[in-house]
């Protein structure tokens, strides 16, 4: 047998174990060898590719980092290659651009978008701020990295699904505008007692996952554990065993003696974790994100191939976006 006939056995023993029927030994054959061709052409481009957690199984095989997207944007600061392909949505790649300016980075579809970073502007921002400041004269705006650069601007400081209590501590005042997940900032104000003004917005993915999931789950199963996105719901949130980011779900189930979870958030995570935890169960909660699953090895591929679709912000929006992560990175 050759070793790209190897490769491609090996790739459909792994993805077979997903209970996708659509990974047959044929098409597994054909993705073995776009693998090979965008390894290929990642050496000849000097390129890396970051990957999301929420990516198509696939695309880990050709990823150099697999991640959250803010750990993801910092990884890119980190490398010496010129071009970054990025295997997530368009926010995610605006914040690798924001923070590594002198790289190329490449989207390989521009239609990967988000529907929670869509849910607000800039302009809609500042003019809900200046409102809310009339009653509150201390509010800050505090953004999810799930935003546009241009809401990254026009905010004082940003957060992830992991820090966002601790970022909300940790401001000096009691007022806060949070944008735009309206899930997770009910989560801030409720760990943190603070005045937290929500944005009326949502992750649809996280958003339509309701309590019956879990108790069905829980009667039948009650010795799994359940991991939870604060992006869900209060009710949700309430029925888990922990409340955890993605990257912090990943730990967990590493380190945990439990051996069997449920994990409540995109169920690409789910995958990455069943693929890198093969001796632990891993149950479903959700259904895909579209957005996330319109990035392939072909676009991927393309994107090396063609140097497309690169990602240009405005310097002045750049800069104003990069002050409010790093005012993150002092207060976590």
């Amino acid at each position: 047998m050759s070793a790209s006939s190897n490769a491609a056995a090996d790739l459909y023993d792994e993805l077979r174990r997903l209970g996708d029927p659509t990974y047959t030994p044929e098409v597994c054959g054909d993705m073995a060898a776009l693998i090979d061709e965008i390894h290929a052409l990642k050496k000849s481009r000097d390129a890396v590719i970051l990957a999301h957690n929420y990516q198509r199984p696939e695309i880990f095989h050709v990823a150099d980092f697999v991640g959250d997207s803010l750990e993801l944007a910092r990884q890119g600061t980190t490398i010496s290659a010129s071009t970054i392909v990025f295997c997530g949505v368009h926010f995610m790649a605006e914040t690798a651009k924001i923070l590594s300016p002198e790289k190329t980075v490449l989207l390989p579809d521009l239609q990967a978008g988000c529907s929670l970073a869509d849910s607000v502007t800039g302009d809609a921002l500042r003019a809900r701020a200046d409102e809310l400041r009339a009653v509150y004269p201390d509010l800050q705006v505090m953004c999810y990295v799930n935003t546009t650069a241009d809401v990254k601007a026009a905010s004082d400081v940003c957060c992830t699904s992991s820090n966002a209590v601790k970022i909300a501590r940790a401001l000096p005042t009691e007022h806060i505008l949070f944008v735009p997940d309206q899930n997770l900032a009910a989560y801030v104000r409720r760990e943190t007692g603070k005045t937290v003004v929500a944005w009326d917005g949502n992750c649809y993915v996280h958003h339509q996952i309701k309590p019956e999931q879990l108790r069905a789950v829980k009667e039948k199963l009650p010795h799994v554990e359940i991991l939870a996105h604060p992006e869900c719901r209060a009710d949700v949130l309430a029925l888990a065993d922990h409340v955890l980011s993605t990257s912090g779900m990943i730990r967990h189930a590493k380190e945990s003696p439990a051996k069997e979870f449920l994990v409540v958030t995109e169920c690409g995570l789910s995958d990455r974790l069943l693929i890198e935890l093969p001796e632990k169960r891993f149950f479903k909660a959700c259904k895909l994100c579209q957005y996330m699953k319109m990035i392939t090895l072909e676009a991927t591929r393309d994107a090396l191939l063609h140097r497309r679709h690169e990602i240009v912000l405005p310097e002045d929006v750049r800069r104003g976006a990069a002050q409010a992560l790093e005012r993150m990175l002092e207060y976590s």
